[in-house]
């Protein structure tokens, strides 16, 4: 595709523009009852347009890959936009010649053999089912991989290309006992190499069988550990805070906090378009990818933009651009936000949070939630399972009492966090 001829096509019709050009195939492998169960493929391509003109703002996509894609595209804009409102801070990002380089391009994974990644993952599968006659059934037993290619123009001369690899394995594990409990994981890696499913399986098994046998804890105050899992759900609560979008729209208590301590002094904060899964040399709408604290010691440092809020605050893109593929415009969004490590792996006396539940019925703005907890309650070097508890709080105050933070940092989505040590965590139980 001339992609050169497509801007020229387009560039008589607005006053400003940018096109977005995304091909990702994914591929997905799963196993059943210790056999291939079945390969899915899907391929994503297309084009999107932003264009601006006299003020308005339109967006338009499509699939549709030959000359025939700019009648397209052209015809949805003129459609759009007499019914766009006029808003002056609507812009595109300048041009930007350098981009951080970076190595998330496994070639080498993609064309390793099937049948070896077949095996890989039933060898998972196998793991979790030997591991214990309790566990009685897998389900979710998946390798996905993502061959991802993106490249953006727009009429203030940007240019810019990537390309990034993503390997992701699943696994959850059903046991049975007196009582039937299952538990889900998954990981990820940029490099096929780095997936370990044997240990994963490992894992996934012990963690099911540790939970048999659960009961109830008696209502209180507690101290003790949330895990990384159980920490980014936290996190992923909180990061709506951090934005410009939600300072523009009065919907975060860190409204005018800036450079104040909001937190505990033992936690370091970063937004990062360099780490995690959503890693890239740049974000939704081509500004060069960076990371930055948002919280140093407990003292909230700044909120994160994208050119549009930016331009609104009279301030420069943190970077954080998002798009969730062809048929939605970028959003202002976390690229990995995440709890810089600690020194030591955490112990307690207290409870250990290791899954949340209903974290989509929390409150982003203030920050309150009340959610469904499984974990264990910790005697005298004991684990004992706990589960039909509720956990409830503030994610503001949860954070501000976190005493220490360990080293087993892990990533979730967007989010990345350690185990957490953390004072007054308030549980319903008997």
């Amino acid at each position: 595709m001339d992609y050169e001829k497509i801007a020229e096509r387009i560039d008589s019709s607005f006053d400003s523009w940018e096109l977005f050009f995304l091909n990702e195939k994914t591929k997905k492998y799963e196993c059943r009852e210790k056999e291939l169960y079945g390969v899915e493929l899907k391929e994503e391509d297309g084009i999107a347009l932003r264009g601006i003109k006299d003020s308005r703002m339109v967006f338009t996509y499509t699939y549709e890959n030959s000359d025939k894609a700019v009648e397209i595209l052209l015809e949805n804009s003129k459609a759009l936009l007499p019914f766009m409102e006029k808003d002056a801070d609507a812009e595109f990002p300048e041009k930007h010649e350098d981009y951080h380089k970076l190595d998330i391009y496994d070639n080498a994974g993609l064309a390793c053999d099937d049948g070896y990644k077949t095996e890989l993952l039933i060898d998972m599968e196998k793991t979790i089912l030997d591991f214990d006659k309790r566990i009685v059934v897998t389900r979710n037993c998946e390798l996905q991989e993502s061959d991802i290619h993106v490249m953006m123009i727009n009429s203030n001369g940007l240019r810019a290309a990537s390309k990034k690899t993503l390997f992701t394995l699943f696994a959850m594990a059903v046991a049975k006992g007196e009582d039937e409990v299952s538990w889900y994981d998954w990981l990820w890696d940029h490099t096929f190499t780095n997936i370990n499913a044997k240990t994963f399986g490992t894992e996934v098994a012990q963690k099911t069988i540790s939970f048999l046998s659960s009961t109830q804890i008696d209502t209180g105050i507690y101290e003790g550990i949330l895990t990384p899992q159980a920490s980014c759900d936290m996190l992923e609560m909180l990061s709506q805070s951090f934005l410009g979008e939600s300072l523009y729209k009065d919907k975060t208590k860190l409204k005018g906090k800036e450079n104040t301590k909001c937190f505990s002094e033992v936690l370091n904060i970063m937004d990062s378009g360099l780490k995690g899964m959503d890693s890239f040399s740049f974000d939704g709408e081509g500004t060069p990818s960076g990371e930055r604290y948002i919280v140093k010691n407990g003292c909230f440092t700044s909120f994160l933009y994208d050119s549009y809020y930016g331009h609104k605050f009279g301030l420069p893109s943190t970077g954080n651009s998002v798009r969730w593929g062809i048929k939605e415009p970028p959003k202002c969004a976390p690229r990995c936000f995440f709890i810089e490590k600690g020194q030591r792996r955490l112990t307690t006396n207290g409870v250990i949070i290791e899954e949340l539940m209903g974290t989509h019925t929390a409150n982003p703005i203030t920050g309150d939630f009340s959610l469904g907890a499984v974990g264990y309650l910790c005697k005298n070097g004991e684990k004992l399972p706990f589960n039909g508890v509720i956990f409830s709080g503030n994610v503001f105050e949860l954070l501000n009492n976190v005493k220490e933070v360990g080293n087993d940092v892990r990533f979730y989505g967007t989010c990345g966090s350690p185990s957490l040590y953390v004072e007054g965590i308030k549980i319903s139980g008997i």
